[in-house]
């Protein structure tokens, strides 16, 4: 067995009884998923911003089946709409058994966001608790924020 076989897998490991194309389909684990939609309301007010808190957002591992727990934090730009905040949060609550990857969830959040809301721009980050000593911060975007 080669060096590189050794450190990228586990002797009886899932990925190793994979098949590339299987991989490929589990690391969209959670994408399709039907989610509450977000409800919109007309906005009032030109040229603000809006920042939604999530400081206990939890998800599951696809992988190991353990809990994933994160802050996370969407500002946005409105343009025609704002979210409603009861909707936004039943859709985040219903993360809370899903099965999905930190950088599906963060995506994921950001592109069912934009598609509802249709804001000027958005940020999200998602600073996840550390797991195995390492800690990880997703980070995405749409639009450009004027600063």
């Amino acid at each position: 067995m080669d060096a590189e076989s050794q450190t990228r897998r586990h002797p009886g490991s899932l990925e190793e009884k994979m098949t590339p194309q299987e991989k490929q389909k589990f690391s969209r684990t959670g994408l399709d998923v039907k989610l509450p939609e977000m409800d919109i309301f007309p906005n009032q007010f030109p040229d603000y911003k809006i920042t939604l808190a999530v400081p206990e957002y939890t998800s599951v591992c696809p992988k190991t089946g353990q809990p994933d727990f994160a802050n996370v934090t969407l500002v946005y730009g409105p343009g025609k709409w704002c979210v409603e905040l009861k909707s936004f949060k039943l859709y985040i609550h219903a993360y809370r058994n899903l099965g999905i990857f930190y950088e599906n969830a963060i995506n994921r959040i950001l592109k069912d966001f934009v598609k509802v809301c249709k804001p000027k721009w958005a940020y999200i980050r998602g600073d996840f608790t550390p797991r195995g000593g390492i800690k990880s911060i997703i980070e995405a975007k749409f639009g450009r924020d004027p600063g």
